[in-house]
């Protein structure tokens, strides 16, 4: 298992496609729930719990082993709005570009010929933690610090918050990340059907109302 393989997939640099995503946090600010670091906090705190939870846990899983079609088909059940399952699938197609570049193996192969449009992110983002050597709960830690780190890299941008404050705000919420990936990693080992599905229904109305906006700064 490799350390430094995690580091590359975690990194906000890796050519996946995040850094074009808020994560909710653009509507949430147009709606005035994000207005300082304490409103990040607590929107990264729920979305980490809910959404995060489920999308850790379906990484996992692939890293796991368990088939990727059927984790895709899961993750589809688990996803109601449909501009959250278009963009899961547009992130899963540009985190696969970049995984079978970095890391080619032929399960990564397979999926992506068996899913040319694309399969949902977590799905892609657990085999490639396969692919490089990586375990269940690495690939579930990459997922639960996207899930908070998004939001906060885009909030910077949303609220001119100072990253410092931003910052801190992901330091103080690293024991949930700690729980919330060994929480994923054990659920891993068990069947598909009995993953979390943890949902946030209000992210799933904001990102309608987000996909519908004419102006916006972020995809997502």
């Amino acid at each position: 298992m490799s350390r430094a393989a995690l580091l590359v997939l975690a990194d906000g640099r890796f050519p996946a496609g995040g850094h074009a995503h808020s994560g909710g946090a653009e509507q949430a600010v147009k709606s005035g729930r994000i207005r300082d670091a304490e409103d990040l906090a607590e929107f990264c705190r729920g979305r980490l719990h809910t959404t995060g939870l489920t999308a850790a846990a379906l990484a996992a899983a692939a890293a796991h082993g368990h088939d990727p079609l059927a984790l895709d088909e899961a993750a589809d059940a688990r996803t109601p709005s449909p501009a959250l399952r278009a963009v899961a699938r547009r992130l899963g197609r540009q985190l696969m570009r970049a995984a079978r570049a970095t890391w080619p193996g032929p399960e990564l192969a397979a999926l992506a010929e068996a899913r040319p449009r694309g399969a949902h992110q977590p799905v892609v983002l657990g085999l490639t933690a396969r692919s490089a050597g990586l375990g269940p709960e690495d690939a579930a830690h990459c997922v639960a610090y996207e899930t908070v780190g998004g939001p906060a890299t885009a909030v910077v941008r949303l609220l001119s918050l100072d990253p410092f404050e931003a910052t801190a705000v992901l330091a103080g919420l690293a024991p949930d990340l700690d729980r919330i990936a060994a929480q994923a990693a054990a659920a891993a080992h068990g069947t598909i059907d009995a993953l979390p599905a943890a949902s946030a229904p209000l992210l799933d109305i904001t990102a309608e109302a987000h996909a519908a906006r004419p102006v916006r700064l972020f995809a997502s």
